[in-house]
């Protein structure tokens, strides 16, 4: 069902936005519906092939778009992609960190580096990106006349609220996340005045992250503990995205944006150990069988 955007068409005319994981899944809707919107769209990723193809797709749409090949985990990819950015559209409005890992796993099956692994893609990733972005973010951003400098969205989610069975990697990379988002809410905001805000979604339908965590291999077994049918939908996502970006949103600052039609709230049962094993193994065999893309430079 295609869902049509409350916001006006030219609401983020003359904007240029940055997205990490931004050829696919939530990111890519973030980039279609900021793109739409009327703004200039670069995105990174890891993989050329998929980025390439979101970057047709985008241009198919009318929407200004480039793609640049980079891992946010990587300081000098983060500078490079940022820079060439710049360089590219003459301005930065908009950041969106929205790249992340995810899996499920027992902790006590979680090595110590599959833990760093998804730190360094959520956390580090996520202050790596702002840090490289931040000369560009604060020399006008989004123009003083109307939302004041530049802004900043962090993608998290609910996990850490509570607590989450099978995923602590994940819970503390997010909510390492939201600390990032409050700290540089305060502080950005104060000396250049760039807001900070974190948007929290819940299970969101076909995307990789919500494969990982009830593959279709795996899902007459996991739909009795997983709340697959109260999924969300990425453009769910996107407007929440917009909001925050649009006029209305010009007074928000260092806030959590939860979209999950209130399902943090509850407490679904947990899956069983042997059947995480089994899932997890799922997700591994599916991984090995895929084909490895060849990687290339910019």
């Amino acid at each position: 069902m295609v869902m049509e955007s409350p916001f006006r068409a030219d609401m983020a005319k003359g904007k240029v936005a940055l997205i990490t994981g931004g050829a696919s899944g939530i990111g890519l809707e973030i980039s279609t519906q900021l793109g739409k919107h009327g703004a200039s769209i670069a995105i990174m990723g890891r993989r050329k092939q998929v980025i390439d193809s979101a970057v047709s797709d985008l241009r198919s749409l009318g929407i200004s778009a480039v793609g640049f090949q980079g891992d946010v985990r990587k300081q000098e990819d983060a500078k490079r992609v940022v820079d060439s950015t710049f360089e590219n559209f003459g301005r930065i409005d908009i950041l969106v960190n929205a790249a992340a890992g995810n899996f499920l796993v027992l902790s006590e099956d979680l090595s110590p580096n599959g833990f760093r692994t998804v730190m360094d893609i959520d956390s580090v990733g996520t202050f790596t990106m702002c840090h490289e972005a931040l000369k560009y973010l604060k020399k006008g951003g989004l123009g003083k006349s109307s939302s004041g400098g530049g802004l900043i969205l962090n993608i998290s989610a609910t996990l850490h609220y509570t607590a989450a069975w099978y995923q602590i990697h994940v819970s503390a990379a997010k909510a390492a996340i939201d600390a990032i988002t409050r700290n540089l809410a305060l502080e950005w905001g104060t000396d250049h005045d760039i807001k900070v805000n974190v948007i929290a979604p819940g299970p969101i339908a076909n995307t990789p992250g919500m494969d990982k965590l009830a593959p279709k291999e795996m899902e007459t077994k996991t739909n009795d503990y997983l709340p697959v049918t109260m999924a969300g939908e990425s453009w769910d996502v996107a407007m929440a995205a917009l909001y925050l970006v649009s006029d209305a949103g010009r007074h928000i600052n260092g806030a959590n944006m939860v979209v999950d039609g209130g399902q943090w709230l509850s407490r679904p049962p947990h899956l069983p150990k042997e059947a995480v094993k089994k899932l997890s193994r799922a997700v591994e065999k599916r991984s090995r069988a895929a084909p490895l893309l060849p990687r290339s430079k910019i």
